[in-house]
């Protein structure tokens, strides 16, 4: 049957009792390319009733469907044309993992990060209503997003627009298990989905009594809400100028499809709350939502993820952190809704006291932390780097204007591969090194993750350690000098090429320097594994006599360490006879793929950085 389907049109013809079949096969797609490709699995697994509702109510994209934290939307792309592109789905050159407007006319918003859907659909809802556009905008929003300050501005702002629908898609869940005084106030509403169904029924009942029905409906729609108003206390939605719809059992194609057709004719801006099972319909996920939410390639059949051995920097943080946690009491962990993903998940089992999840909330996290730190404790905020650039105010103005002993420890830092240009952590070097009173390490290692880790909460003033996914790479030699700030490593004598490089990207920098020694061109490797502050005229004395300074850096451009190292040496008049040459990320956002695709995409592999040295330093000698 899913074959069949081209777009919503063809989504529309199909008898409503063959619908249970159809979301059969959309969960056993889903499983199946996930399965092999990896991605989000137990959110998008509880939204197929709701989005074939969606598109069997609403006509798009004429009608706009915003779908918020976008790994919610795979089974809209399955909708909406894309079904024969799905299995290439996070694969280099393939379909994003998340909505994506130049992907799709059905994608009215891009999105990656959560709680934007509401403020994205006001503006165009907005739009449409200046345009004299009748159309309808939908904003789905929920597994956690509902935790995020940005929601509630948004809602502050939502009454009046009538074309308007917020979904509230409540599976209990952000990543781990939902926290909050508004998780509190939601589960008031979760057992009372019997009520709509009444209702509808009564309805029903007054539009089928010939002239005067519609008449009665109107007149039993007033006398209830008289009462409602007299007896209940209005919810927090209706407070704010809503309709509120709810709680509805999500996964109820049927119901779905009547309330989304009464909201449609209610006249008001209105919030549907309806109750999602996270990872429906596969056991395994249903089971182990948290692991099902983002994973690696798995066995179907078991649900066990295929093992690629070994342990990774989130473990070797979570670990640091707890032997660093035994030590001193005064050390708190901070997670923004992601225990399991950060590593820290050991933490909060062993130091229950000293953990605090917030939520999805980066902005009251760092503030919260500078709070923590201003009373003398010392708060590690473990935060993917994507989502660290939303606390950039916070980073500045709570934690840095204030010298605030805060650490923010940046997971997923550099490319992060499939999950494409929404979670690339190519930003935080660059906008940190423009923070004054900032140190920023960035270890190669477990081992100097650690000791990054151990000197940034000793310190009496804010600090960042910034460290890749995945495993360490294995280091090909020793290095000829190192300390606790950067390590050295000679291929040949009197180097006419030193590179300069940090973090992961220092494995290609080391094979691209043995290359050259193997071409005749011997060269240098300065390794930083702190990023700033950083002694100008120590690096500078490393290149003494080199024709070429090769800079590579796993980050953008403007702003980087790179750029900031070759003005110090120019203001300092340092190193004035060799030619400089910068290799970073600049002027794009890289696509999704392996890291080793997006490498390649962006020249940084050690064959690339080999060939491009070499050929400077052929055109220099003539």
């Amino acid at each position: 049957m899913l074959e069949s389907i081209h777009s919503p049109a063809d989504l529309k013809k199909i008898p409503r009792d063959e619908l249970l079949n159809l979301t059969n096969e959309i969960r056993e797609e889903l499983v199946r390319v996930v399965s092999e490709n990896g991605g989000h699995l137990a959110a998008n697994l509880g939204v197929v009733e709701l989005t074939v509702a969606l598109h069997r109510v609403f006509d798009c994209p004429a009608d706009s469907i915003i779908f918020d934290v976008g790994h919610q939307a795979y089974v809209h792309k399955l909708l909406t044309g894309r079904r024969e592109q799905f299995s290439t789905l996070r694969k280099h050159g393939g379909l994003s993992g998340f909505p994506k407007i130049s992907e799709s006319e059905y994608d009215a918003f891009g999105c990656g990060h959560s709680s934007t859907s509401v403020s994205a659909a006001i503006g165009i809802a907005a739009a449409k209503r200046l345009s004299g556009d009748d159309s309808y905008t939908v904003a789905v929003i929920g597994d956690g997003a509902f935790t995020g300050g940005m929601a509630y501005e948004a809602l502050n702002n939502c009454a009046g627009n009538n074309k308007l629908i917020v979904i509230l898609n409540d599976n209990t869940m952000s990543i781990a298990r939902n926290v909050g005084a508004m998780d509190t106030y939601l589960n008031r509403f979760r057992n009372s989905g019997k009520y709509f169904r009444l209702k509808n029924g009564v309805k029903r009942f007054f539009l089928h009594i010939p002239l005067v029905g519609k008449g009665l409906v109107k007149l039993a729609t007033r006398v209830k809400n008289g009462l409602k108003h007299l007896l209940v206390r209005e919810n927090f939605f209706e407070h704010m100028g809503l309709s509120y719809y709810g709680p509805l059992d999500g996964n109820d194609e049927g119901l779905l499809e009547t309330v989304l057709r009464e909201a449609k004719e209610d006249g008001h801006c209105s919030v549907i709350h309806i109750l999602t099972q996270k990872g429906k319909g596969y056991s395994f996920a249903e089971a182990r939502p948290d692991l099902f939410h983002g994973i690696g390639r798995f066995d179907p059949a078991t649900g066990e993820p295929y093992s690629s051995g070994g342990g990774n920097f989130s473990a070797a943080f979570g670990h640091a952190m707890c032997e660093l946690a035994r030590k001193d009491k005064r050390i708190c962990a901070i997670s923004a809704a992601m225990p399991d993903g950060t590593g820290l998940a050991d933490f909060a089992e062993i130091f229950p006291e000293r953990f605090f999840d917030v939520g999805i909330a980066e902005e009251h996290a760092v503030t919260f932390a500078c709070g923590l730190a201003r009373q003398g404790m010392k708060p590690v905020f473990a935060v993917y780097s994507t989502f660290a650039q939303r606390a950039y105010d916070q980073l500045i103005h709570d934690g840095a204007l204030q010298n605030l002993p805060i650490v923010i420890a940046l997971d997923r830092a550099g490319l992060v591969g499939e999950d494409g240009p929404t979670h690339h952590g190519i930003f935080d070097a660059a906008f940190l090194n423009q923070i004054p009173g900032f140190t920023v390490y960035s270890p190669e290692t477990y081992r100097e993750l650690e000791t990054c880790l151990e000197q940034a909460v000793s310190l009496p003033s804010p600090a960042a350690v910034r460290y890749p996914r995945g495993k360490e790479a294995p280091c090909a030699m020793e290095a000829m000098f190192a300390d606790d700030t950067l390590a050295v490593y000679d291929y040949g004598c009197d180097p006419a090429v030193v590179f300069y490089t940090y973090g992961r990207l220092s494995a290609e920098v080391r094979k691209a320097a043995e290359t050259l020694q193997s071409n005749g061109i011997s060269a240098r490797v300065v390794r930083l594994i702190r990023i700033k502050p950083l002694d100008v005229s120590r690096l500078a004395s490393f290149a003494q006599g080199a024709r070429l300074l090769y800079f590579a850096e796993e980050g953008v451009r403007e702003g980087g360490v790179s750029e900031a190292l070759v003005s110090s040496f120019a203001e300092a008049g340092l190193c004035k006879d060799a030619c400089v040459f910068i290799r970073a990320i600049a002027g794009q956002f890289p696509a999704h793929g392996t890291t080793r695709e997006l490498l390649e995409d962006l020249g940084m592999t050690a064959e690339q950085m080999a060939k491009e040295a070499e050929g400077m330093v052929g055109s220099l000698a003539h």
